[in-house]
Parts: C-alpha cells; structure tokens; sequence
C-alpha cells in the first residue's frame, strides 16, 4: 500500500525558496503521476504541479510557473517541489498525491492516495 510523507514545510520570508519533499513508501513511485496541491485556511485544495511517472512530462497552475519546479528521483522514491520566489500568496497547507493510469491532472478528485500535509508560511 503506498503511502505519501511530505516534508520541508516552514515558514519563510517573501522572495525566500523552500523545497517539499514527498517521500513514498510501500510501493514504487515509478508508475505514478505526482501532483502537489495546496489549501489555504477558508480556500478550496488547488493543483500546484505534476509531474509524470518518468519525469519527463510537468504541468504548473499558472500562479506557480516559472517560480515553481517539480522533479522525482525514482532511486529515491521521491518527488520535489523547488518553490522559489515565494509570495504571502503561497502560504498553505501542501500535500502530495499519486494516481495511475492516467496523464498528469491538476484536479483533486482524481486522486486517491494522499500525504498527510506539510505547511508552509511566508511572511515577514
């Protein structure tokens, strides 16, 4: 049964970076597209990135691209967010979700197994 632990939460100043990780075990990651998601308190869960089972193909919600990098090393059973510039806007609770069979989504309902959550916060 695969299970999803994300950590590199914290809290950062705005302009500052961070990188999550989401760390799988109980299965192999090789077969799984990886989203991250993250909600905010009062908000609904939005879809940050994804990235697919070989890494070769990403997808970025447009609040995040060109500031945000997903990447998994599979000899790790591991995928990353590299969150750079981050604004007061970022701030949330981020988690990370694997599905199967399918190409890269940026939608909650399609997934099924999900991490507990890792927060981040930025301000000054």
């Amino acid at each position: 049964q695969l299970q999803l632990v994300e950590s590199g939460g914290a809290l950062v100043q705005p302009g500052g970076s961070l990188r999550l990780s989401c760390a799988a075990s109980g299965s192999t990651l090789t077969t799984y597209i990886i989203t991250w998601f993250r909600q905010a308190p009062g908000k609904e869960r939005e879809g940050v990135s994804c990235i697919s089972p070989s890494g070769g193909s990403t997808l970025y919600a447009d609040s995040v691209k060109g500031r945000f990098t997903i990447s998994r090393d599979n000899a790790k059973n591991t995928v990353y967010l590299q969150m750079n510039s981050l604004k007061p806007e970022d701030a949330a609770a981020y988690y990370c979700a694997a599905a199967r069979f399918m190409p890269c989504a940026l939608r909650p309902d399609l997934f099924g197994r999900w991490g507990q959550g890792t927060q981040v916060t930025v301000s000054s």
